[in-house]
C-alpha cells in the first residue's frame, strides 16, 4: 500500500511537471478575431488598403496576391492561437533583399488597423493581434 501511495506521488509529480511545460494553448484572440474567415476579411482588408498605399504598394506590385493573401492568413491564425499552419517562407526569407524600411513596416501595420477597424475589431483585440506580431518586426526590416 504503501508503495502504492509513492507512485501515485511521483505520477501526480511527474504530471504537474508535463502540465507546466505545456501551458494550455490560448486561442481567445482566434476566436476574437472571428476565426478564419474573420481573418481572411482582415487580411483582404489590409491588402485593399495597402493597394491604395502610395508609400508602400511597390512592394506588393509584382507578387501573386493570392498566394501572398493566403500566407498572411495562415501566419496571423497561427499568431493568433488558431488551428492553423503556416507553411511559407520565413520572414526574413520571404523579405530578402527588399530592404524594408521601419517606415515601410509602420504603414504596414497602419493598414492592417484600417483594416480592423474597417470590420469593427475591438481597439483591445486589435492591440492583442498586434502585440503578437510585434516581436517579428526584426525579422523583415532592412533585410
Amino acid at each position: 500500500m504503501k508503495r502504492a501511495l509513492q507512485w501515485m506521488g511521483v505520477l501526480s509529480l511527474a504530471l504537474l511537471v508535463g502540465c507546466a511545460q505545456q501551458p494550455p494553448k490560448d486561442d481567445s484572440l482566434y476566436h476574437a478575431l472571428g476565426e478564419r474567415p474573420g481573418i481572411q476579411k482582415i487580411v483582404e482588408g489590409m491588402l485593399l488598403h495597402i493597394a491604395k498605399d502610395d508609400r508602400i504598394y511597390k512592394y506588393f506590385a509584382k507578387v501573386d496576391i493570392v498566394r501572398v493573401r493566403d500566407k498572411l492568413v495562415d501566419k496571423f491564425c497561427v499568431e493568433a492561437g488558431g488551428p492553423c499552419t503556416y507553411t511559407g517562407d520565413t520572414l526574413e526569407e520571404a523579405h530578402k533583399g527588399m530592404n524594408l524600411s521601419r517606415s515601410d513596416f509602420n504603414a504596414l501595420v497602419e493598414n492592417l488597423i484600417d483594416s480592423m477597424d474597417d470590420q469593427h475589431i475591438p481597439v483591445s483585440t486589435q492591440n492583442r493581434l498586434i502585440a503578437r506580431l510585434a516581436p517579428q518586426r526584426g525579422e523583415v526590416i532592412e533585410k
